[in-house]
């Protein structure tokens, strides 16, 4: 077993104000308070599991890309036009 490490580390005002709280809950110190909940935390978090996305080949495109932007505009122009003419 290894010796303690000793460290300084500075707490956030509300984490330092749920750690007093939690000293004077349990009658503990903080040294005890602190080393309780980072194991619980640590514990809780447990080793990540490395997570794997299936892709899938899905072939060249049959439709020429380069008049892609052309295509989309003119299709929102017809639409627009739809819809004036149905009074929207």
């Amino acid at each position: 077993m290894m010796p303690p490490v000793r460290t300084t580390v500075t707490l956030d005002p509300d984490v330092e104000e749920l750690v007093r709280r939690e000293m004077h809950r349990r009658r503990a110190s903080f040294k005890q308070v602190v080393n309780d909940g980072l194991r619980l935390a640590l514990r809780e978090a447990g080793p990540r599991r490395r997570v794997e996305t299936p892709s899938f080949d899905l072939g060249v495109p049959r439709t020429n890309l380069d008049r892609a932007l052309a295509l989309a505009g003119a299709l929102e122009d017809e639409e627009r036009q739809h819809r004036l003419a149905a009074g929207r």
